[in-house]
């Protein structure tokens, strides 16, 4: 699970040289962005803290000033799989780590402008999804090679926000977003395609396509805020390279998303913070369609063709935070997603296994006051561990694949570093 890190590096620092300093996962989503929210769970929608509250909530910027902000996490997913009762060989265990550790910038900007109105950038991605079986899963089957899966989505998000009233505010983001995608080691399915030489092994493809997000954020006292905000499906071009894999003939549209949430300063210095965020896979047919379909007469790559069977998922975040100074502040947080994979659908998601769903996460941050560093420099970090979790096959393997079982299990560690400066 990873991003193009070099490509999101370059486009960072060229935004943010452009402007002259004027993602745990939920599915596979990140689980939150900036540093700070990460922190608490990545509680967001009513508790705007750095400029990437752009990637959950635009009407967010209103209430930050002017500041820009740099983070990368250290991501260590641990991905892995079983076959059992399967007529094609023993029970066997399969580790999907080949790469181990992920490192993931994300960037932003947020300047306030006349008329009540306030500019920002985000460049930021979803969690994606990589796992690389060096012992391939599907080698009883005939499969050859390692079995690899490597999807990267990013997003450039310029953004827009009007505070309308005291303390209100409305904000939209255009979502331009690239993406790319490549597998190995799955010929044996290939016999199953309607583009047989368009499913695996073709190298890297790639796809752009562009979307909406719309916000409010309301602060009505100094211990109440309330937020929420809706994104579109963002509509991508297709890869033409998995014509033969993916539905509807190589779409691989992001799905559409909406949440919202409250927080509250019970005690100066204290806030808490509640979220409940709703992800459509099922908007998408490669991602949302059942692989059974295959076995009902249509071929990977029809339209409405196989998919991962993903189901929507909905997610709550909790946090809380604490001033202990002026220059100090302490946070952590805890969220819990429905599952998005169904027990029949663990076969192909052996590739694919988004399963995590509690999550906790610690963070802290220090705010220079001024002297030996410019006063408004912030540093920030934060921690995150995904309960191990495993989806239990239940009638998953075909009959034509020899029966059996897939048991699927994820669990994730990662370690966040941001700086950012509110000039």
């Amino acid at each position: 699970m990873l991003y193009r890190t070099r490509y999101l590096a370059l486009a960072a620092g060229v935004s943010l040289g452009a402007a002259h300093q004027a993602r745990a996962t939920e599915g596979y989503f990140a689980d939150g962005y900036g540093t700070q929210s990460k922190g608490e769970a990545g509680v967001a929608y009513a508790l705007p803290q750095d400029s990437l509250v752009i990637a959950t909530n635009p009407a967010g910027i209103t209430a930050l000033g002017d500041r820009v902000d740099l983070d990368a996490d250290f991501f260590a997913p641990q991905r892995s799989a079983t076959i059992t009762g399967n007529a094609y060989g023993p029970n066997q265990g399969f580790s999907g780590n080949k790469i181990k550790i992920f490192i993931i910038p994300e960037a932003g900007i947020v300047y306030q402008l006349p008329f009540n109105l306030t500019a920002g950038l985000a460049i930021y991605g979803n969690g994606g999804l990589d796992t690389n079986y060096l012992s391939n899963p599907y080698g009883r089957f005939g499969a050859k090679g390692n079995a690899t899966v490597d999807l990267e989505q990013i997003f450039f998000s310029p953004t827009l926000a009007w505070k309308f009233a005291p303390g209100q505010s409305i904000g939209v983001s255009l979502n331009i977003a690239d993406q790319f995608f490549r597998d190995g080691g799955l010929g044996l399915f290939s016999n199953f395609s309607e583009s047989p030489g368009a499913f695996t092994n073709q190298g890297e493809a790639s796809s752009a396509g562009v979307g909406v997000r719309v916000g409010y954020y309301g602060q009505f006292t100094p211990w109440l805020a309330v937020g929420a905000s809706w994104q579109s499906v963002t509509y991508m071009g297709k890869f033409s390279g998995y014509k033969g894999l993916f539905a509807d003939h190589g779409g691989f549209n992001i799905p559409s998303t909406y949440g919202a949430g409250v927080a509250v300063t019970p005690l100066p210095g204290l806030t808490t913070a509640l979220d409940v965020q709703r992800i459509d896979y099922r908007s998408v047919h490669s991602v949302g369609d059942s692989f059974q379909v295959l076995f009902g007469g249509t071929p990977f790559g029809a339209q409405s063709g196989p998919g991962f069977g993903w189901k929507n998922t909905t997610s709550i975040k909790f946090g809380v935070s604490y001033s202990i100074t002026p220059d100090w502040t302490v946070r952590g947080g805890y969220s819990y997603t429905t599952q998005a994979v169904p027990s029949n659908q663990t076969f192909l998601n052996i590739l694919a296994p988004g399963v995590v769903q509690n999550q906790f996460t610690i963070g802290t941050t220090y705010t220079s006051q001024g002297g030996v560093l410019p006063a408004g420099l912030q540093f920030s970090a934060y921690g995150l561990y995904a309960l191990p979790q495993t989806v239990h096959g239940e009638n998953s393997i075909p009959s034509a694949f020899g029966g059996g079982n897939a048991n699927i299990k994820l669990s994730e560690k990662a370690l966040g570093v941001g700086v950012g400066y509110k000039f």
